[in-house]
Order: C-alpha cells, then sequence, then structure tokens
C-alpha cells in the first residue's frame, strides 16, 4: 500500500514523521499526507474521513496549517455513529476555537446530540460545548444546558455545570436562569457534581451580585453542614488522598464560603464554628492537610471580625514558618504580610520566627521575610529589630545586601527615636555593607549630622574610628572625609566629646593622614578622590602648620589624565599659593542644610533644577539660554527675510523659546519661582562628573557668602599677566565675584574687548514703561561675522531694582556670547546703570539679520518682575 494514500493508518503516518532526520524531511513527509488527504476530502470517500481527521489532529499539533479539514469535523458530527461522533468532536476540539465562522454550523448539530437519547453522545456534546462555546452558541443552547443540570446521569449534571460555568462566563446576563438549578446541586451526594455545583456557584456569585444576595441567604447553612460532613466524614477509598477525604472539596467549600462571608456579618457568624473546627482538626503533616489549613486561613481573614478565629489562623500560618517545604513557608510569609493590617499583635508574636527567615537560604523567602520584618517595626521595637538585621549584615550573602541595607536605612530613618542612634546605626550600615547602599543613603547621613550641632564633634570622631577599620566600604569613605573637611578642628580638639565617648587622641597630620591614604587607595573612585581634594583644601585653611604638606598633596594631581581632578587640583594649588587672603572666606563651613527639602526632592516632591522635557530651555544665571535639541531651536531659523512680528500669533509661535508663557507679568505670579529653581543649574561648581554623577552633598570651595556663579578657573588665568583677557569667559555670575581677585580689575578688562572698531549704531532694543535697554553695536575688524554689543540697562522708575538678571536666546545660526554684568542693583530715576556685553556670531551674515528675544528679572519692593520681549530692529548689515 502506498504510504502516502488516504487508507494508510495513523501509526504508519506517526512512524514515518519520526523516521525523518530533518526538519526539511518532515516538511515533505506532511506535505505529500496532506495531499493525500486533500483527494480523500475532494473524492468525499466517507470509508477513510475519520482517519484522515485523526492524521489531521497530528498534524496540528505538530504545528502544520489543516484548515482545509474543517468540514471534516462537522460531517463526523453529523454521523449517526458514535465512534464517528467521538472523532468529530475532538477535531471540533482541536482545530477550532470559538473565532472561526464555520463553528455556526455545527450549533444545529450540537443542539440535536443535547437532546440525544445516549447519555455518552449527550456527553461529547457538552463536553465540546464546554471548550469552545461562544457568546451566540451560548444564547442558543443555555436552555438545553439548564434542562440538563437535572438530568438523571449524575456524570452528566456534572457535565451541564462545567458548561455552564463557561456560558455565564460568556453571557453574564444568563446567569439568572441558572440560580435555582445551581442551588439544587449544592445538595448533592455525589462529590464530583457537588464540586463542579460549587465552582458554578462561585462563579455565578461574581457576575451577579443578585445571585451572591439569594446565595448567602439560602445556601449559607446548607454549605456549612456539607463542610462539616465531609469533614467528619468516615474513611472512604474513592475519595481519600494522604489520609485526608476529598481535599479539593475540601478547598473549593472554603473558597464559596470566604465568598458568602466576606462583607455580611450574618454569615460570617453562621461559619465561625466549622472554620475553627477544619483549622484545629486537620493534619499539618501532609501536603493535603497543609492545603486546607492554608485556604481556612485565607476564609478566616477574609470574613468579617472575629478576633479569636484570626489569632488561630495566625498561629497556622506561625507553624508554617517552621516548615521544611519552602512553598509552604513562603506563602505563610505572604499570607502574614496581609494579616499584619488586620491583626498587628497577633503577628508579632511571631517576630522571632519571621526573623529566622531572613537568613534562609532561599533569596525569595529572605527577599519576603525581610519586607515582612519591615511591616512589623514600630515605635518600641525598632532598636531590638534594627540591631537584628545589623547582626545578620555582617554574614549575609553579597547579592542580598543590598535589599538589606535598603531596608535597615528605611527602619531607621522612619523610626529613629534620636539623631545620635541614627548615626551609630548608619555608621554600622556603612561600615559593614557600604559598598552596597545607594548613594541617598549617605547622602541623607550628611543631613542629618549637619543638622545635629551637637554631635558634629561625635559624629567626626565616629567616622576617623570606622573609616580606620573598613577603609574599604566607599560610601563609609566619602562620608568620613565629608565630615573631617568640615569638622577637622573638632577633631583634633575634640570638641563637644560625650560621655559615652572613649578617649581619642587625633592630630592634624593624622587626620590628613587619612585624607591622603584614601585619596591613594586602589578602591577610590572619581568622587572620592574630588572629595578628599575639597577637604584636603579646607584643612589647609583650618590646619595652618600643614598647609605645605597639603599643597604636595594637591600638587600631586595637577598631572592627573582625570580632567575633573586635574582641574580642581590646578585650581586649589592657586588658591593656596596666591590666595591666602581670600581663602578663609572660599573654604567657610557648609550651611546647615534643610532635612526637609531634602526628603521632599528624594520623594520626586521639589521639581528639578534644570528641566529636560522636549522643547524646554535650561536657564543659566544672568546668561545665555541654552535650547535643548527639540524642534523649538529652530524657532527663529526663520525662512523668511522679515523677522516674526510680536503679536498674538507670533507670541504663540515663540512661547516655548525662553520657556515662559508670553502672558502679561501680572497673569505669571509663579513665573519667577520657576526662574529661580532653574537658576539652580549650575549647582555645586566643584561637583564631580555629568550631571547624572553629581552628589548634592559633595562639598563646595565656594561659601554662602561668596557668589558661586564664577569659575574658578579664572584664577590661574588672570593671575598669569601674559594670559589675554579674551579667553576668560563666564556663563552667569556677577562681576562683583572678580573683586575677589585680590585687586585684579574689574569687569571692563575680564570681559573679552578684542578690536573694538568704530560705533556702527546705537539701538533702544526694549522699553517699557519702568526699563530701558540700549545697544551700542560695533563691528570686530577683519569679522564681519562677528558684532559686538555694549548692552546698558536704565531704571526709569522711582524704585532700586535688585537681583538684576538678564537672559537672553537666539536661533541656532547665531552664537551668542555674554560677559559677566557690572553689577545686580539698578539704581532709581536713572541715576546709574547696569552694563553687560554681547558678542554675536553670525554664520549666516549677509543672508540673515539678528534677530533675538530677551527676558530681564528683578525685585522690586521685594516683589519679583518678569519683562521680556523680542528685538527684531538690529540694523541688516549685521
Amino acid at each position: 500500500m502506498n504510504p502516502f494514500s488516504s487508507g494508510t493508518r495513523l501509526r504508519d503516518m506517526i512512524r514515518a514523521i519520526r523516521a525523518c532526520k530533518t526538519a526539511a524531511e518532515e516538511r515533505g513527509v506532511v506535505r505529500k499526507e496532506c495531499a493525500a488527504i486533500r483527494a480523500s476530502i475532494s473524492e468525499n470517500d466517507p470509508a477513510y474521513r475519520h482517519r484522515n481527521l485523526a492524521k489531521l489532529m497530528f498534524i496540528h499539533m505538530l504545528g502544520y496549517p489543516t484548515h482545509f479539514g474543517q468540514m471534516e469535523c462537522l460531517k463526523l458530527i453529523a454521523s449517526p455513529g458514535f465512534p464517528e461522533k467521538r472523532i468529530g468532536y475532538l477535531g471540533l476540539m482541536l482545530l477550532l476555537d470559538e473565532r472561526q465562522e464555520v463553528l455556526m454550523l455545527v450549533t444545529n448539530s450540537i443542539k440535536q446530540d443535547l437532546n440525544h437519547t445516549n447519555q455518552y453522545i449527550v456527553g461529547l456534546a457538552l463536553c465540546a460545548l464546554g471548550n469552545i462555546c461562544s457568546a451566540e452558541m451560548a444564547r442558543d443552547l443555555a436552555p438545553e444546558i439548564e434542562r440538563l443540570l437535572q438530568f438523571r446521569d449524575p456524570n452528566i449534571r456534572k457535565k451541564a455545570a462545567l458548561c455552564s460555568i463557561r456560558i455565564i462566563k460568556k453571557v453574564p446576563d444568563l446567569a439568572e436562569n441558572f440560580v435555582n438549578p445551581v442551588a439544587a446541586l449544592l445538595k448533592e451526594k455525589h462529590h464530583g457534581v457537588l464540586i463542579t455545583g460549587v465552582q458554578l456557584c462561585a462563579d455565578l456569585c461574581k457576575v451577579s451580585t443578585e445571585a451572591l444576595d439569594y446565595f448567602r441567604k439560602k445556601c449559607t447553612d446548607g454549605l456549612v453542614k456539607v463542610l462539616k460532613d465531609v469533614a467528619n466524614s468516615p474513611y472512604a477509598p474513592e475519595y481519600d488522598i494522604s489520609g485526608i477525604i476529598d481535599p479539593f472539596l475540601h478547598i473549593r467549600l472554603l473558597k464559596i464560603l470566604r465568598v458568602l462571608g466576606q462583607g455580611d456579618a450574618d454569615a460570617s457568624d453562621s461559619m465561625n464554628d466549622i472554620l475553627a473546627q477544619v483549622a484545629t482538626k486537620t493534619e499539618s503533616n501532609k501536603n493535603a492537610g497543609n492545603a486546607i489549613l492554608y485556604e481556612c486561613v485565607e476564609t478566616i481573614m477574609s470574613i468579617e471580625d472575629n478576633g479569636g478565629l484570626r489569632v488561630l489562623a495566625i498561629n497556622i500560618l506561625g507553624r508554617f514558618l517552621s516548615n521544611r517545604d519552602n512553598n509552604i513557608r513562603y506563602v505563610a510569609l505572604n499570607m502574614l504580610m496581609r494579616a499584619i493590617a488586620v491583626d498587628s499583635q497577633a503577628v508579632q508574636r511571631h517576630r522571632a520566627t519571621i526573623l529566622e527567615c531572613v537568613k534562609d537560604t532561599d533569596p525569595s523567602i529572605r527577599k519576603r521575610a525581610l519586607d515582612l520584618v519591615y511591616l512589623l517595626v514600630n515605635d518600641t521595637n525598632v532598636k531590638p529589630l534594627t540591631k537584628e538585621l545589623t547582626e545578620h549584615l555582617k554574614v549575609s550573602d553579597p547579592e542580598f545586601k543590598g535589599d538589606l541595607t535598603a531596608k535597615i536605612y528605611s527602619i531607621v530613618e522612619k523610626f529613629s527615636p534620636e539623631k545620635i542612634w541614627y548615626i551609630d546605626q548608619m555608621l554600622k550600615v556603612l561600615s559593614e555593607a557600604g559598598n552596597y547602599v545607594k548613594d541617598e543613603v549617605w547622602h541623607a547621613l550628611i543631613v542629618v549630622i549637619t543638622n545635629a550641632s551637637d554631635l558634629h564633634g561625635y559624629a567626626v570622631r565616629s567616622l576617623y574610628r570606622a573609616v580606620q577599620t573598613a577603609g574599604e566600604q566607599e560610601t563609609l569613605v566619602q562620608v568620613a572625609v565629608w565630615c573631617i573637611g568640615e569638622y577637622g578642628e573638632m577633631l583634633v580638639n575634640n570638641v563637644g566629646r560625650l560621655d559615652i565617648e572613649e578617649p581619642l587622641m587625633v592630630t592634624e597630620s593624622n587626620a590628613i593622614d587619612v585624607l591622603e591614604t584614601s585619596i591613594k587607595s586602589h578602591s577610590c573612585d572619581l568622587t572620592s578622590q574630588a572629595m578628599c581634594l575639597i577637604a584636603l583644601l579646607k584643612l589647609s585653611s583650618r590646619f595652618p602648620s600643614c598647609s605645605q604638606r597639603i599643597n604636595d598633596i594637591i600638587g600631586q594631581y595637577k598631572g592627573s589624565f582625570v580632567l575633573e581632578l586635574q582641574q580642581r587640583a590646578i585650581e586649589f594649588n592657586s588658591i593656596i599659593e596666591r590666595h591666602q587672603n581670600m581663602r578663609s572666606s572660599l573654604v567657610e563651613r557648609m550651611p546647615v542644610l534643610d532635612e526637609e527639602t531634602f526628603s521632599g526632592r528624594r520623594a520626586g516632591s521639589v521639581p528639578a533644577a534644570v528641566s529636560t522635557s522636549q522643547g524646554v530651555s535650561v536657564s543659566l544665571p544672568n546668561g545665555s539660554i541654552k535650547l535643548s535639541t527639540a524642534p523649538v531651536a529652530d524657532l527663529l531659523d526663520l525662512t523668511l527675510d522679515d523677522a516674526p512680528s510680536s503679536n498674538s500669533s507670533g507670541g504663540v509661535f515663540l512661547q516655548d523659546l525662553l520657556d515662559v508663557n508670553l502672558m502679561p507679568v501680572s497673569l505669571q505670579p509663579d513665573t519667577i519661582q520657576a526662574q529661580k529653581s532653574g537658576s539652580d543649574v549650575l549647582l555645586d561648581l566643584l561637583s564631580i562628573g555629568t550631571p547624572a554623577q553629581r552628589s548634592p552633598f559633595t562639598p563646595q570651595v565656594l561659601s554662602s557668602k561668596t557668589d558661586n556663579r564664577s569659575r574658578l578657573d579664572i584664577l590661574d588665568r588672570l593671575s598669569t599677566p601674559s594670559a589675554p583677557s579674551s579667553q576668560v569667559s563666564s556663563t552667569g555670575g556677577n562681576s562683583s565675584m572678580l573683586d575677589l581677585l585680590n585687586g585684579l580689575p574689574s569687569s571692563p578688562s575680564v570681559s573679552v574687548t578684542e578690536g573694538n572698531g568704530p560705533a556702527h549704531s546705537s539701538v533702544t532694543a526694549f522699553e517699557s514703561s519702568s526699563l530701558r535697554l540700549t545697544f551700542n553695536i560695533s563691528k570686530q575688524p577683519g569679522n564681519p561675522h562677528m558684532t559686538l554689543i555694549d548692552g546698558s540697562f536704565t531704571n526709569k522708575s522711582e524704585y532700586v531694582y535688585s537681583d538684576f538678571i538678564f537672559q537672553a536666546a537666539v536661533p541656532k545660526f547665531l552664537q551668542l556670547q555674554l560677559d559677566p554684568a557690572s553689577g545686580n542693583t539698578l539704581p532709581a530715576g536713572g541715576n546709574g546703570s547696569i552694563t553687560q556685553k554681547l558678542r554675536i556670531t553670525n554664520s549666516q551674515h549677509g543672508k540673515k539679520s539678528l534677530v533675538m528675544r530677551i527676558r530681564v528679572s528683578y525685585k522690586v519692593n521685594d516683589k519679583d518682575v518678569l519683562e521680556e520681549g523680542q528685538i527684531n530692529n538690529f540694523p541688516r548689515d549685521l
């Protein structure tokens, strides 16, 4: 016989497919077999129809398309014989699903089979309907299913109940038709029918509140009686599993009782006794018993309040924690996390067992137990629990230390009774696992230390001791370096020594030794090295006798390959050698850091200083605006010769250029506040790395009394007479900062004034009722692309303007450089002015003229004022 003819048996085809050595051979065999099946289907040969469909099902399970055989399923279902119907229904369930349009053709055949006299054929139809029933079929066949729920054979009733579950899921509106038949099923003695009836009852309660109310009133007592009978029933070998009578029915009954008792006090009262009986009499040495106990506990925790039952349930969970099965312990921890919100005191009794789970070898149990311990902490037990977790930190696995340190920090931050205890606990964490803590942990510790003025000496001495023994912990080193730089003299002089401290003698040289060892350590990263340099600079003022040694240490990094370290070493070396008269003011102690502001910023409630959203500009104080690489950068890259007018439509067109709305000043009460937060973009001038790497607690050399908006790298350049002044530029700040340079010329010699040519013109660039801005324009000789502008601001009102800041933005074909302004206070009545120099390079000189958008902010009588406008009246040949 041809192995690929329609007459071949299924086993022959399977043998041929399994003999294939490659996927290509298999595809060839399947292709030939499918061709033979198609030929047989086209010949409409009924003799081999059932054999062809069996082959198609096997081919379908291999993943090959078999849609051409779907009609064969319908033909077999319509056959009168049971064997043909059986293979037809099997193919129907396997080859089709409820989305197939062909399924509509089989509805009538299924209806006829549901009314068949042969119960096995009825069972086939119910089985198929329960698997692939669609919403349309459910509506058409629901009456037959409802009738079969009262069929004489229990197997048919069971299958009808399962089919009803699918029907009410597909068409919830039909739920009311099944309420009364289900109530009858709940009185069944046959466990198979009873368990399907209970499941159908649970699904009806989910989709219909009327059904839920009906079952609460009519069926709660009956279900309680059924559970009592099952729990107390004698040994029955057909239902026995590990000595437990039908645990599956137990669990289903407990689940439906949970649904009925939740939110209903009367129903909860009626089931209290049986729940207590199940909880106390069920054996826990077998897995089936543990499953019943877990469902019983979940039911007890879900129904209405009963204090005694809940204590019993939590005690069962406590026993689960001592089980050797990790799965049981895990689900117990999960349930205890839910139970702690209901009865915290009962969970607290198992605290010791929960802490032992934190030390478990299974990582999932460790993590879940740690989460539970965090929920257990309160004001009364915070110290012993923290001590246990800190002790375990010493022996915990490296991959677990990160989670453990984060939880300890959260506990200490939330429940710390006093700051000295907070400092002690965090020092223990940093000493044991400093390399695993997040940056926010040591940032917060520094904030707490700065706010505890009476503990500055204690903190710096404790850190000095800790860093001697745990110098490999990077974050501990960073905190210690910061504190030694700030409070080094308190370390040496034993200032603020507490009674609980042991005597400690530290010399100035010892303090510097710690910094030198740290900065030269192989594990010291860029941030730590930069912090060491800053701490050394501060100690050079506090320890004058060691100033030369400090200068030598800093000087070793003037040739560093890391630009950040090289620049700071050069700057700090210049301060120590050439600017002793201003060094003490530069390295004054950091101001107290506000704890609430830091906490709010960490939580995300404080807006970021620099926005990175699309179309938003970054404001630089008293300087130009750097536009983000968004389409807004092209707003002034005009294709027309004429600049846009400042009418309403133009205002909308340019509204995002300076990250402000073009509304009247009186309508923008929050604009100035946004300007202030935006001006924080410079952050700390001595911070390390990119903005993403900066620490908000990197110590500043500049004190709060000094304008920190000017770069210190001008120190060396200005200190060298031969350095051309054109190298000096600033993105912000006032020229008063330059007075710190010990008699150096002020802003006229600092700003770039190379080769001023003859005046081109004078333009009133901006004028309002209170302010006038005048531009005196000149050209750079030999460089027609560059325009030099002397800006002069005049106050037309009778009030003095303070905190004066000027900002400007230009399109991308222009490059704008702003020199520092001559001051930040503008006298009243035109009795003085503020001047500022601008340089504009036009890359499209002769094609496009200059255009600029400006914004001016100042204070009048402690009120913030913002003025803005567009300048498009520049001479066209610029």
